[in-house]
């Protein structure tokens, strides 16, 4: 349940104890975890018995700064935020660290507080003067209250963090450092990310593992409902909200600092779209057995409980969404099994009828996404099999999941996604495959010339890539438009989609996704002289002849004056007369096209995007991953 006039948030979390100097580390840190959070920036350091903090509104170059006018003093302890902002306005006072009336214990959070409202009226009734608007100050003075209530000695500070931690409702990543204990942080999580990274003599605490990963690939999984105590001394920590023990998952990250730097590019978004032939074929890699058959061997599921299937829900939000409406033409032809493709923020609210021979396919590149996260619980509650899609290894909705399908996308660190989104879709092919194996629908054969196909897609991908240029001078020419509408059919209708959005999200223009097939059902009146129509062209290969409808549709718009934008194949000419610009792109099997006709479509949002002087990388009021509902 989501707060009235709140937002989905997602804040970038940093920690360090250590011998390196917290003030670098927790910086350094803060910049590669900038994408979560650019509304404000804040760190705190123990040095000296005391707590010393500055922070600021506005982009982390504001805090750095203010860093260079006020320096913190040399710490080993440290921890630091970059906030998007849901309770209370971007501004200074409500930026994090929140500290304690005192001034002796400093907190961070990402999440929202649900009982906020009560908790706070308890306070301010003892006599605390709140400072800013934010539901996080609320944690702070009610851990203050309980770290001085709690006994003295060694792990004063979990205690009171866990009983803290009882009291609160709702979704929350919490750390806080306090004056009288200089060589130690505490952390607690609940549905909200939060990793620990574990180096020689010193530990790393992060909202992702971008934080940490120039000093450590050794990562911790920390749980739901679950404290963490790092000191420097005594090492680290796990335990329940309870008190009880818990031993920490290990495990290693598989890529390097390197992977998150822009690489040479002037955007982070350029770069990752050009990283998608090899995240593409990163995703397929290893999947196909020594006798051809195809292996998943993340999918922690029998063979019998495959074939028991009789429905399947794809479930997921935004960008996610649109790979899951193409899942559903290819797991459909491929499986016969019917699928249903769901909004997550939509699915639990209308009672869907669920049970143990229905599959649920959630999809979420964070593994983090609040409305997807309580579909799954919801799915589970019901007894419905989940199986997840996602590309964070050790993330809440791969853990909460029967099984899981990892894509190999490496960071994404552009807000809109682009690489996230092209190996969500070849992972729903995989996944739609697999299935036809193991119930016998499709021959070894048969899914081995398939994954030929899929095997082929990043150098086709590469291909599109290569010949870019004109779309980009198009690109700039179209960077004046008020609307651009765009229309495909087939598995082109969720492309048409997903490239309206890439628009909307980046250079801020009206923009809208049609399946061609309605455009006389009412769309075609906003069509005026000069408006960009973008028309995604399937296959002339493709089935009932729905190549034909759509070339039609391209002669309806271009006779109301519409400047016709189209995207074909090659060797298409039917399409040549009717284009004001023609796109090519190889030919690829109907199924399969959208991997390769989405890509011309985010070149073009960047490109117009940044014509239009805009922030590609992070777009106005988004965040990278929707952590709240």
């Amino acid at each position: 349940m989501s707060l009235p006039g709140t937002l989905g948030a997602m804040c970038g979390i940093v920690g360090y104890v250590g011998p390196q100097d917290a003030r670098d580390v927790v910086l350094e840190g803060l910049r590669r975890l900038e994408y979560r959070g650019y509304d404000s920036a804040g760190i705190a350091v123990v040095a000296d018995g005391r707590l010393s903090s500055v922070k600021k509104a506005g982009k982390l170059a504001n805090l750095e700064k203010l860093l260079a006018e006020q320096p913190l003093p040399a710490a080993t302890v440290g921890i630091g935020h970059t906030r998007w902002a849901t309770h209370g306005g971007p501004t200074d006072r409500n930026a994090h660290p929140h500290l304690s009336a005192d001034g002796s214990v400093a907190v961070i959070h990402n999440g929202i507080i649900e009982n906020f409202a009560s908790l706070r009226a308890e306070c301010e009734k003892n006599g605390v003067e709140f400072r800013s608007d934010t539901d996080t100050e609320v944690a702070t003075h009610l851990l203050a209250a309980a770290y001085a209530q709690a006994a003295e000695g060694p792990g004063r500070l979990a205690d009171a963090m866990r009983a803290v931690c009882r009291r609160l409702e709702g979704a929350f990543t919490l750390v806080a450092t306090v004056a009288t204990e200089p060589d130690t942080l505490v952390a607690a999580r609940r549905s909200s990310p939060l990793v620990v990274g574990v180096g020689d003599g010193e530990y790393f605490l992060g909202s992702d593992v971008a934080a940490f990963i120039a000093h450590t690939r050794e990562a911790r999984e920390l749980g739901q409902d679950q404290v963490v105590e790092i000191d420097r001394h005594r090492g680290l920590t796990v335990t329940d909200f309870d008190g009880g023990a818990v031993e920490p998952k290990a495990y290693t990250v598989d890529w390097d600092a390197a992977a998150a730097e822009k690489g040479g590019y002037d955007r982070f978004m350029l770069k990752e779209i050009a990283e998608q032939p090899k995240a593409i074929a990163d995703t397929l890699l290893g999947r196909l057995g020594p006798q051809g058959e195809l292996v998943l061997d993340e999918v922690r599921l029998s063979d019998q409980e495959l074939r028991d299937i009789d429905k399947i829900f794809v479930v997921a939000c935004g960008t996610a969404f649109h790979a899951g409406m193409i899942a559903k033409y290819a797991i459909e032809h491929w499986t016969r099994i019917p699928v249903e493709v769901e909004l997550a923020s939509e699915f639990r609210y209308r009672d869907p009828v669920l049970d143990r021979s229905t599959l649920v396919v959630v999809i979420s590149q964070s593994g983090e996404t609040m409305d997807t996260l309580m579909a799954l619980r919801h799915a589970r509650e019901q007894k419905a099999r989940v199986l997840a899609i996602c590309n964070a290894n050790g993330s809440t909705i791969p853990r909460e999941s029967d099984a899981v399908f990892y894509t190999h996308a490496g960071p994404e660190v552009a807000v809109a996604s682009t690489k996230g989104f092209l190996t969500q879709v070849v992972a729903c092919y995989l996944v739609g495959l697999f299935l036809a194996q193991v119930r016998g629908v499709k021959y070894e054969d048969e899914v081995s010339a398939i994954v030929a196909d899929l095997r082929r897609l990043p150098e086709a991908v590469a291909e599109v890539l290569a010949g870019m240029a004109p779309v980009r001078e198009l690109a700039r020419s179209l960077a004046g438009a008020n609307t651009i509408l765009f229309l495909g059919r087939h598995v082109g209708y969720p492309v048409a989609l997903e490239g309206a959005l890439k628009l909307k999200e980046l250079a801020y223009i009206h923009a809208e996704g049609f399946a061609a097939g309605e455009l006389k059902h009412g769309p075609i009146a906003v069509i005026d002289e000069g408006t960009p129509v973008i028309v995604i062209v399937p296959s002339p290969r493709s089935r009932e002849s729905v190549h034909d409808k759509v070339v039609s549709n391209i002669q309806e718009v271009r006779a109301r004056g519409a400047r016709t934008i189209v995207i074909a194949e090659e060797g298409d000419d039917d399409v040549v007369p009717y284009a004001d610009h023609l796109i090519r792109v190889p030919r690829t099997p109907t199924l399969l096209a959208p991997v390769v006709t989405t890509v011309p479509l985010q070149v073009l949002a960047c490109e117009i995007a940044d014509t239009r002087g805009l922030d590609v990388d992070q777009p106005r009021n988004l965040a990278k991953s929707v952590t709240v509902e």
